[in-house]
């Protein structure tokens, strides 16, 4: 598609407004914190993640890990419990959810029990230290990498365009006294780990450290077609390469105890020309590399997870032709085996960790393996044990986990996130969990009384059912034997977290998922928000989300779809938007439109409004351009106007994106140019758009160039359109120092279509 570039007026003398210029959110939903990249020690004794106020930078948290019997603070000490297996690549993983902020270090247990050991769980706590350093130091980035250490330190690693400098900073039951320590805050200090001068680094924590000795390995690439291997110390000492060789890797799942036999992903052409994944095992001490698995020449084979004592590993194939997961043991002459319930087309499973059994000499086949299973917008948990050959699920609440996980004799632990639960860590009680299910009760029902489609049946025909199947719905108890909550605090004095669950809506080809906020008469609410995702290889999860959870604090009740081009849904469903940007999730989101503006205006409510972030801005923009009488107003955040446009002006990792995607291609399906500068003259809708003027993602000259459009074409800002820069903020301006502000400008506009 050719981009024609339109003549634009000039500057008005009135200024552009800006964040910083709107008064400042109000009362109990002003500061909320967001977690993201967790990661645990090595020992399983303490854990780390950023974290961010929404007021402030992100900075780094440890997290002090205690049992059943001990208090976190007591962790200091660098010894640990038994540590189970934790996923590959578990360094770099985490969950971008978030969690009220009640004070820098509060860490209430979210209703979920009291502060230490909790009689009633029989689990210890998991206390979050905020390790954030004096005035004058910057905050850290969303690129930046931790890894939680034994003694309770973090060592981070900060991208700085092509290079990586290395710090470690300590909390304050460790002050740093060393020489050349950085000058911190009260308590919280930092010191370099060195400098790599590579583009991309990716950190795996050694599983184990001496004193002085390496604390992670470093796996960096730049424009050559290398791998090259570092130790990293935490001590002062600079990087020490240790191996260098071609191709890519990924993953990252240790062999051993002792931090020398570390099993990678190594990508190279096979032989049908495509990429193949097969994992090799390098020795770190002689900087060699050889093949570990290689289960039929051009099959995908992983490693994905492995306890070294009983040598059980856990893989990941296709060599069947599809991809299924099977187990083994490491030198044992047995071949691997890929059981059934292993495999499950509609749950992507997800091996997190190995329990540590009580007797060292336990058989492989009789350990148990926790499996974090995801499909649409929930996380399971289920445990299996290979030699039982079957999953036993575990009734744990209805939200998301984020992929990484320990298990020691404390506990299984994984970050958890819910609608209505900010991001903490959870620690399960496997066998109490098991033996206290809770209590099922009879599943709401929908409300019947609505107006029919037009030229339909009378009733719900946009919803069709509630998930999960069936007829009942599990609630926990705030407090359960088996399960505890840490870190999930509250909201600030009078206000509530509001809830959320899932239904099923009609799209244009089908049944699409969707997180709903508003109870069982969301549909019928005064104001109703269909929420539309970025990406567009993105999703709505059950997982806290700090606009939505504004939007239901002011009244709205909140639609969040999973149209086509979704992730979660298998690979029919996220390749959807192949070549054809804005053209079937833009029939999905019509077609929702469609139907439940049309039983709203039925009923003698407004239409619904819409919301979007990057790429669902532009499917906002789009949608209400094509049908503005069914959208009361539309708010979008960080919009580009076409593919074709985002391409001309985007970052080269950007346009490399929507190339490979084909956003630049016009879907051939008649509905006309989807480049929202050509057809924004059909907009009668009230608009706010939102743009941090720092966007390097996507440019902020896409909205200035609507917005110069839309007064060139007579719409009258302040009337018609608002349009507001955020001074200084990125792609991520709603997690940024202005989202509280800004979560308040978009649910006030979207409850009264006024931006102030």
């Amino acid at each position: 598609m050719t981009v024609t570039p339109l003549p634009l007026t000039p500057e008005p003398s009135v200024p552009l407004t800006l964040v910083d210029a709107l008064p400042p959110s109000r009362g109990a939903y002003a500061p909320v914190l967001r977690r993201l990249g967790f990661t645990f020690s090595a020992d399983g004794a303490h854990a780390a993640c950023l974290a961010t106020t929404g007021d402030s930078g992100w900075y780094p948290e440890s997290w002090w890990l205690g049992s059943g019997s001990e208090h976190s603070a007591a962790g200091a000490a660098a010894g640990g419990t038994a540590a189970g297996g934790t996923a590959a690549g578990g360094a770099a993983g985490g969950i971008a959810g978030t969690a009220a902020a009640g004070g820098a270090g509060a860490h209430p247990a979210a209703g979920q029990g009291g502060a230490g050991s909790d009689p009633e769980s029989g689990l210890g706590e998991a206390v979050p230290v905020p390790l954030v350093l004096g005035a004058g130091s910057g905050p850290e980035s969303l690129h930046s990498q931790l890894v939680s250490l034994r003694d309770g330190r973090v060592l981070i690693c900060r991208h700085q365009q092509d290079r990586q400098e290395l710090v470690v900073r300590a909390g304050h039951s460790r002050p740093a006294e060393a020489p050349g320590a950085l000058a911190g805050g009260p308590g919280v200090s930092e010191r370099s780990a060195g400098t790599l001068r590579m583009p991309g680094v990716r950190l795996l924590a050694l599983p184990g450290t001496h004193p002085g000795g390496p604390v992670a390995v470093a796996l960096g690439s730049d424009a050559r077609p290398v791998t090259s291997v570092w130790l990293v110390s935490a001590d002062g000492a600079a990087p020490q390469q240790v191996a260098e060789f071609p191709g890519l890797a990924g993953g990252g799942v240790w062999l051993d105890r002792v931090g020398r036999m570390l099993a990678l992903d190594h990508v190279r052409q096979g032989g049908q020309g495509g990429p193949i994944v097969k994992t090799v095992a390098l020795d770190l001490a002689t900087g060699t590399m050889s093949p570990l698995l290689e289960l039929a020449p051009d099959s995908n084979d992983r490693l994905v997870l492995a306890d070294p004592d009983s040598g059980l590993i856990i893989v990941r194939s296709d060599a069947a032709g599809a991809d299924r997961l099977g187990w083994g043991v490491l030198g044992g002459d047995q071949p691997l085996r890929f059981p059934d319930c292993l495999h499950q087309p509609q749950r992507f499973l997800r091996p997190v960790a190995v329990e540590p059994p009580t007797d060292p000499a336990t058989p492989a086949a009789q350990l148990r393996v926790a499996l974090q299973g995801d499909w649409g917008a929930g996380s399971s948990l289920a445990v299996w044990r290979p030699a039982e050959g079957r999953c036993e699920p575990l009734p744990i609440p209805a939200g998301r986990f984020g992929g990484v996980a320990h298990w020691s004799a404390a506990g299984l632990r994984l970050p958890y996130s819910a609608p209505d639960h900010p991001a903490g860590l959870a620690t399960v009680d496997v066998d109490r969990l098991r033996d206290n299910p809770p209590d099922a009760r009879p599943a709401p029902t929908m409300p019947l009384r609505l107006a029919p489609l037009q030229g339909g049946s009378a009733g719900m025909n946009s919803l069709l059912r509630r998930i999960p199947k069936g007829g009942t719905v599990r609630e926990l108890r705030p407090v359960r034997p088996g399960w505890r909550l840490d870190g999930s605090a509250a909201p600030s004095e009078g206000g509530r977290w509001h809830p959320a669950r899932t239904v099923e809506l009609l799209g244009a080809a089908g049944r699409l998922e969707a997180v709903v906020y508003g109870g069982d008469s969301w549909l019928s609410a005064q104001h109703l928000v269909i929420a539309l995702h970025g990406g567009p290889a993105d999703a709505w999860r059950m997982e806290f989300d700090p606009p939505l959870q504004r939007m239901a604090a002011e009244g709205l009740s909140v639609v969040a779809p999973n149209q086509r081009g979704s992730s979660g849904y298998g690979v029919e469903h996220a390749q959807a938007l192949q070549d054809a940007w804005g053209g079937p999730d833009l029939d999905d989101v019509l077609t929702l439109l469609s139907s439940v503006s049309g039983q709203r205006v039925a009923l003698g409510l407004e239409p619904a409004s819409l919301f979007g972030v990057s790429y669902g801005a532009f499917l906002a923009l789009l949608a209400t351009c094509t049908a503005p009488a069914l959208v009361a107003r539309c708010a979008v955040v960080a919009p580009f106007l076409s593919g074709a446009r985002l391409l001309q002006e985007a970052t080269e990792e950007v346009r490399s994106l929507t190339e490979r995607m084909g956003g630049a291609r016009e879907p051939a399906d008649g509905r006309g140019p989807r480049d929202v500068l050509l057809v924004c003259h059909q907009l009668a809708t009230p608009l706010l758009v939102v743009h941090g003027d720092r966007d390097e993602v996507v440019p902020v000259s896409q909205s200035r160039t609507l917005r110069q459009e839309l007064l060139r074409i007579g719409r009258v800002e302040g009337a018609d359109f608002r349009y507001v820069e955020a001074t200084g903020a990125g792609h991520e301006v709603l997690s940024e120092e202005c989202g509280p502000v800004l979560h308040e400008l978009l649910a006030t506009f979207l409850r009264t279509g006024r931006a102030t």
